[in-house]
């Protein structure tokens, strides 16, 4: 199902949109805080730019935005219902789960954001 070629594989591993090819980030592990934001220039395998303008990645805080409120309904999902916690303990699980998955949310938010402009092209990859 999240194969080369799917905007999944894309969003999923932080690939180059256009040729799936390399890693966009600098340092694959979002848990590096230094570098987590961190991002090639362009990909080596067919040259994308990944800045498309100066301010481009700006636009992909509404989407974390709306990750974070996934995550969170997640948490307090499995802490309420299925765990059966009371409300407070419900908070501090979806607080903790937002702090601890912050560097995920980041880069989850920046790969959903690129991927809505970029698209895979299959004659850019290299064999």
């Amino acid at each position: 199902m999240i194969t080369k070629g799917t905007k999944l594989y894309s969003i999923f591993t932080g690939a180059c949109p256009k040729c799936h090819q390399e890693s966009m980030y600098i340092n694959k592990n979002p848990y590096v805080l230094n570098d987590v934001l961190k991002m090639h220039e362009t990909c080596s395998h067919c040259q994308t730019r990944y800045r498309i303008e100066p301010s481009f990645f700006y636009g992909s805080m509404y989407v974390s935005y709306a990750v974070g409120i996934a995550f969170a309904v997640a948490a307090f999902v499995i802490s309420y219902l299925f765990i059966g916690s009371n409300l407070i303990t419900a908070f501090i699980a979806i607080v903790g789960t937002l702090v601890v998955f912050a560097p995920i949310i980041m880069r989850l938010s920046r790969n959903i954001w690129i991927n809505m402009f970029m698209h895979y092209d299959k004659s850019k990859v290299k064999p």
